[in-house]
């Protein structure tokens, strides 16, 4: 019934819309704004009735019209532009018998032009006196009257356009999106790093373990991967002499959807030469708080997260252990074991190092709530980080976990070419039997490597994760603009 009515009111319009047309330029484009409705509610907003009354201050702004009040020689109605929202007041008197006729006819949703001045009415309501009203721009589909309380949140992510347009606070989100990547940028080059852009489309897809997306170049006839990381092209330039860089770049990751994983995301990537992950660690505690601005102690999903006291620091066997796992974690038969209680599927060409991550985001990972740096991660998970010199099992690497998602991921980046290498091989070993998400080996990067890439320390952050973890938002597609989504049937 909905749809019919719908479709009813469509017909209807494109009547309207064909009766312009006979009119002349049913879409002009000839009308310039010069105020917004946020800035004449600062200029005028304080002032009395009888001060407006005197002044008449003159106003010329265009909107969406959302609501219309007819009332007989008078029409009131309410504009929205990008800053805000102001009513309106088209009349006979003031407008003229004819232009007000014609504005009855106009529809919600439709691009309206007013000049006027300044008033106030008695109830008091800042409002422009319109003493021109022009249609700018028909609008042939009806704005939804419930859009705001549907349950289906699919409809507001595939016509995001609407959404914004019906609830305000969207656009707010997205707003506040902005200046929390802006933050970001700014807290970096104040540091010294310079901000770079890298290809997004690779030859040889590296700097994550992940699926990637394939496409062909036609002129050179060769196929080439979406990134799924900048990390490599980023150290390149870090053996170039880039000492301190980073890129706020979109990553491609061919797999699942859920409410933290979107194919297309937006991460943050930063390098350092001669630091190492203490120093990363510090680095991503600074940006995070940068971030959230002044307001240090945040609510996320009705749970208090303190961002202004220093994050944990904690062991992987360490939290494991925690939730009551007592035995080697450095054990094979023993971790699998306990992977078997807990139904996780492992294989068993698996090293214990990857068995102990499994073993940890099935048991302790749910519990990190509080900022927390999960380290002494095993170097069998981490191909591309330092091993530690004090135990060369281990690497010197930290995973951010916020509310139990990973926010952040760092490391002493590993600069010695014969032992990346030799970790690539592996990889490459893991990926001819079978692993899709196993890494390439990267010929020119170990070129790279072996011109010398100095000490360094390197991270990278979900902008998208965090901005969620700012907004209160419960899903990814909260806080991207057009997430990917299923086909319409």
């Amino acid at each position: 019934m909905e749809e019919q009515d719908d479709n009813k009111l469509i017909e209807e319009r494109r009547e309207k819309l064909k009766a312009l047309r006979a009119k002349g330029n049913a879409y002009p484009n000839d009308f310039r704004r010069n105020d917004l409705a946020s800035r004449l509610t600062q200029l005028h907003g304080e002032k009395t009735k009888e001060q407006l009354e005197q002044e008449k201050p003159a106003a010329s702004i265009a909107g969406r019209m959302l609501l219309k009040r007819i009332m007989g020689k008078v029409t009131f109605a309410t504009l929205q532009d990008t800053s805000g929202r102001l009513q309106i007041y088209v009349s006979n008197d003031s407008t003229g018998a004819e232009a007000h006729e014609a504005f009855k006819h106009w529809d919600l949703g439709d691009i309206v032009a007013v000049e006027g001045t300044v008033f106030r009415t008695n109830k008091g309501e800042l409002t422009i006196n319109a003493g021109t009203v022009r249609l700018l721009s028909k609008a042939i589909r009806p704005l939804p009257e419930k859009f705001h309380g549907l349950a289906d949140h699919e409809t507001r992510y595939r016509q995001r356009y609407v959404d914004l347009i019906v609830n305000p606070e969207v656009k707010d989100l997205f707003l506040k999106r902005t200046r929390i990547i802006q933050a970001i940028r700014e807290t970096l080059r104040d540091e010294g790093y310079l901000e770079v852009e890298t290809p997004m489309m690779q030859p040889i897809p590296g700097g994550a373990a992940a699926r990637p997306f394939k496409t062909h170049h036609n002129a050179l006839d060769m196929d080439l991967y979406l990134r799924i990381a900048p990390e490599l092209y980023l150290k390149r330039l870090v053996v170039g002499g880039i000492e301190r860089v980073f890129e706020i770049n979109r990553n491609f990751r061919n797999e699942g959807i859920s409410t933290r994983h979107n194919p297309e995301f937006t991460m943050l990537e930063w390098y350092c030469a001669y630091e190492d992950w203490t120093y990363m660690m510090d680095s991503t505690e600074r940006l995070i708080r940068a971030a959230a601005g002044s307001a240090q102690t945040i609510r996320y999903q009705g749970k208090a997260i303190d961002l202004g006291k220093p994050f944990a620091r904690l062991p992987i066997p360490e939290a494991i252990r925690r939730q009551g796992v007592e035995g080697d974690l450095r054990d094979k038969k023993f971790l699998s074991r306990k992977l078997d209680a807990l139904k996780v599927e492992h294989k068993a060409d698996q090293g214990w190092g990857a068995l102990q991550l499994m073993l940890f985001e099935a048991v302790a990972e749910k519990h990190l709530v509080d900022p927390t740096f999960i380290v002494d991660f095993p170097a069998e998970v981490s191909p591309l980080a330092r091993r530690r010199d004090s135990d060369p099992d281990l690497t010197d690497r930290f995973e951010l976990f916020i509310d139990a998602k990973e926010i952040a991921n760092g490391f002493s980046e590993l600069n010695d070419p014969e032992d990346q290498a030799a970790r690539f091989q592996e990889q490459a070993r893991r990926k001819e039997a079978g692993d899709a998400e196993a890494m390439y080996y990267d010929a020119d990067y170990i070129r790279a490597l072996e011109y010398g890439l100095p000490p360094t320390a390197g991270a990278g952050l979900g902008i998208d994760r965090l901005v969620m973890l700012l907004t209160d938002s419960a899903s990814i597609r909260d806080v991207i603009l057009f997430p990917h989504m299923r086909p319409e049937s």
